[in-house]
């Protein structure tokens, strides 16, 4: 009777300890099974357009804030300074920021503010990282010393691919590319800046109220078709007719010829042309551009020379005619005049970079460039 009680006893305890594993182990399953759930993850949603064109444009509002005040420092805390390429964008900014303030310097003038306009192409990402390609339509605004009261301004259009990650709930740049309408400038200080300066103060505006019809349709078409640079309404597009050339090397002469022919009215010729299967080299290279035009008597020089050999000249520019630039002998770039700024000093529109309505010779100061200020007979 005794072994059969302990015998019992011992099965209850079996029985018990096998129940009580059974346990845990069923408790472990469902631990792994609810581990093995997805958790909703903030960071990981997907980065939407909207997204990326706030987080952009607050960037580049702060940037462009910081840079009117001068201050350098603010600049600095947007960018990834411990990574090798967040560090050269930052030092980029810091290079460009120099030469803006040299160039107002030597024009005697001050920016008031820089208004970026951000459009983003393609975003991928989340909420801790994401690269966005975009462009971006900046108005720059500017006086001259001794007209406080009067606001000159002009357009550049960028295209831009960016990385961003967020660092405590904060957006920093960690790489950053751009063609910069700036690229060519090195060096204002060799200019006798302050002889310069006071020349250009003493300028008095421009009146082009009789400017004959052919100038007015080509500076209407240079505005329309000035890509990034022109205004929204346009949807910052060239001319889906022609092919553009920026990825083989430039499309400033490419534009040069449309504006001249589509605006201009200048009619196309064996030498000078373009159709669905290509462009002559009259209508498509910088160089070629400028010898056709000024061989075959359609435009003439009006000046050639370094900076301080033409900047007086360059008063005689109209709207219509054009810049052409020359670096070690070759000519590079092409830029036709839209207008004037209130000191008459004229202003200049094309491709590579976009421009709309720029100063004609920021962006070019490089003591080796050398400019063909070029009269077109309309």
């Amino acid at each position: 009777m005794l072994k059969k009680i302990c015998y019992e006893k011992q099965m209850i305890i079996k029985i018990s300890s096998v129940f009580l594993i059974l346990t845990i182990l069923s408790s472990c399953f469902d631990i792994k099974r609810v581990n093995a759930e997805p958790i909703a993850n903030e960071s990981a949603k997907p980065i939407t357009k909207e997204e990326a064109t706030t987080i952009v444009q607050d960037i580049f509002n702060n940037r462009n804030k910081a840079i009117i005040d001068g201050n350098m420092n603010l600049v600095k805390e947007l960018y990834d300074t411990k990574t090798k390429f967040g560090t050269w964008a930052y030092e980029y900014e810091q290079k460009k920021d120099q030469y803006l303030h040299n160039w107002q310097e030597k024009q005697g003038a001050k920016f008031i503010e820089i208004v970026p306009k951000v459009v983003v192409r393609k975003v991928r990402g989340d909420q801790s990282k994401a690269s966005i390609n975009f462009i971006c339509s900046t108005e720059y605004r500017y006086i001259y010393d001794n007209e406080p009261d009067i606001v000159n301004s002009f357009r550049i259009g960028t295209y831009h691919i960016m990385s961003l990650a967020k660092l405590e709930d904060k957006w920093i740049i960690n790489k950053e590319w751009y063609k910069d309408p700036f690229g060519d400038s090195l060096d204002l200080e060799k200019l006798k800046v302050d002889s310069i300066k006071t020349h250009i103060l003493s300028q008095p505006p421009r009146d082009f109220s009789t400017l004959n019809e052919r100038r007015k349709g080509a500076i209407e078409y240079a505005f329309r078709y000035c890509g990034a640079a022109s205004e929204e309404t346009f949807e910052f597009k060239y001319n889906k007719k022609y092919r553009d050339y920026n990825p083989e090397g430039g499309d400033c002469a490419n534009f040069a010829s449309q504006i001249l022919y589509e605006g201009g009215k200048f009619k196309k010729n064996g030498a000078w042309g373009y159709d669905n299967s290509g462009a002559t080299r009259a209508w498509l290279n910088a160089d070629g551009f400028k010898n056709y035009m000024v061989g075959s008597g359609r435009a003439s020089v009006i000046a050639y020379g370094s900076y301080e050999k033409v900047y007086k000249a360059s008063y005689k520019l109209l709207p219509g005619d054009f810049v052409a630039y020359e670096k070690k002998g070759d000519i590079n770039h092409i830029s036709v005049v839209t207008g004037a700024d209130s000191k008459g000093y004229a202003l200049v529109t094309c491709h590579n970079t976009d421009r709309n309505n720029v100063p004609w010779d920021l962006g070019w100061s490089d003591k080796k460039i050398k400019y063909w200020l070029v009269r077109v007979h309309y």
